[in-house]
């Protein structure tokens, strides 16, 4: 297929957009449940009783952080199946702690805890902002969400200058997480309480009082905008790729899917996957598998249809992969080094860190045909440890056959990442054809 290079623009454009607008799985989840609505979604309330229709389109959230949307088949599940495609909405980060402002030195700083695999020496020297959610009391007592992001250089985490540590260079940047990570967000002032500055500070950002704030969910994040970068801009330089991407080019795929289709249509966004997915929105959650019963609740013997669905169904989980770092090139497995725009990747792992096998894998690579679009392979070294995803978790929980898939980068956890800009569009395409397609 020849790329179109007004729309692939246009693909990596609207990624960008999202990632800058989506410092936490909160505003991602917002974010794309917009993104959603516009195409014709309708939002539904788990405490609600559902009354699904033929060809409806549909949304529901958990927690603010995570989503499913679908689109309901003009055959019952249990005929056609479902075609569900998974990802994740969280990313390696710093998050503060439930009382993080405290004074040191004559500064104050906030204390914060390590979220997820974080590559911790890219968060120094950086400018950093907050974001996330804030928790008030209404009127009536009760607990109610606002978003917060604050869209300026705020925080800073100071590396030790090199004439302090003279080795720095040869024996690497060595971190405490406890000690050396909390951020500075300003002096000290005798005539201001270091336990009241951050909640004033979200008071005023959010024209509140802050006595009515309850609680606080917020991060940290890289306030530098996404961006094209090389000579033909054939690269991305952003946060969050992983696996905002994922999540982006699965949206999109369904939105630009054909109306009509015999399947029942399924995007699973979850949080925590970057801590191990054992939460009540994670991947180890029943969020999937309670919305799929719901799906088929009308049916005479819901239990029965749920099993006869999911035994000819396919789990996509994309989550972005490892593309071969020139520098590095022998962390890599000789013969599976995939690049940065030749394709999405299909990952495989002996030890099941990945759920593909051998006919997940196939079904993938005969989309990718149909699409147009070159894959490649993936799989770790034999002597060294391998990362897993949401795909083997929910095979696990659902039963389900799953391949694991995901588009090339690098700095995979740094607080900025880089990956192409073309196979962005590429992914979008392969999506846009599982979820056209009939079943083979």
């Amino acid at each position: 297929m020849k790329r179109n290079a007004k729309n692939y623009r246009k693909y990596a454009e609207s990624l960008l957009e999202l990632i800058d607008a989506s410092p936490t799985p909160f505003h991602a989840t917002r974010k794309l449940a917009a993104l959603l609505k516009a195409g014709g979604f309708v939002e539904l309330q788990e405490a609600d009783a559902w009354s699904l229709k033929k060809g409806g389109r549909y949304t529901v959230t958990r927690n603010d952080s995570s989503l499913v949307a679908f689109v309901m088949g003009s055959k019952p599940p249990e005929q056609a199946g479902f075609k569900i495609i998974g990802a994740h909405t969280d990313s390696p980060n710093l998050r503060l702690k439930p009382n993080p402002a405290y004074e040191k030195s004559g500064y104050v700083q906030l204390g914060v805890e390590v979220y997820g695999g974080v590559l911790l020496t890219t968060w120094t020297d950086r400018d950093l902002s907050l974001a996330g959610r804030v928790v008030l009391q209404s009127k009536k007592g009760e607990p109610v969400s606002r978003l917060l992001k604050i869209d300026r250089s705020l925080l800073r985490i100071p590396q030790l200058a090199i004439h302090l540590n003279r080795e720095v260079n040869e024996k690497g940047l060595l971190l405490n997480m406890q000690t050396h990570l909390p951020p500075i967000l300003q002096m000290a002032e005798t005539d201001l309480s270091s336990e009241n500055v951050l909640k004033d500070l979200v008071a005023r950002e959010l024209n509140c009082q802050a006595s009515g704030i309850v609680s606080l969910d917020l991060a940290l994040y890289d306030v530098q905008a996404s961006a094209f970068a090389g000579p033909n801009e054939e690269f991305l330089f952003a946060p969050r790729l992983d696996n905002l991407a994922s999540c982006h080019a699965a949206t999109l795929g369904l939105l630009e899917a054909s109306n009509q289709d015999d399947a029942t249509r399924v995007l699973a966004f979850y949080d925590h996957e970057e801590v191990g997915s054992e939460t009540a929105q994670g991947g180890g959650s029943p969020f999937l598998k309670d919305a799929l019963e719901r799906m088929v609740m009308d049916s005479k013997n819901p239990r029965e249809t749920l099993m006869r669905a999911i035994a000819q169904s396919i789990f996509i989980s994309a989550d972005m992969a490892h593309a071969v770092h020139p520098n590095y090139a022998d962390k890599h497995e000789g013969q599976h080094l995939p690049l940065i725009n030749a394709g999405p990747v299909i990952k495989t792992n002996a030890g099941q860190r990945y759920a593909t096998e051998g006919v997940s894998s196939a079904h993938f690579e005969l989309l990718c045909r149909r699409a147009g679009v070159n894959v490649q392979k993936f799989v770790v070294r034999s002597d060294m440890g391998c990362g897993s995803t949401i795909g083997p978790i929910t095979a696990a929980n659902l039963g389900i056959r799953t391949v694991d898939v995901g588009n090339p980068m690098l700095s995979m956890h740094s607080i900025r990442e880089m990956a192409g800009s073309q196979d962005h569009g590429d992914l979008i395409q392969v999506f846009k054809e599982y979820f056209n397609s009939e079943k083979d």
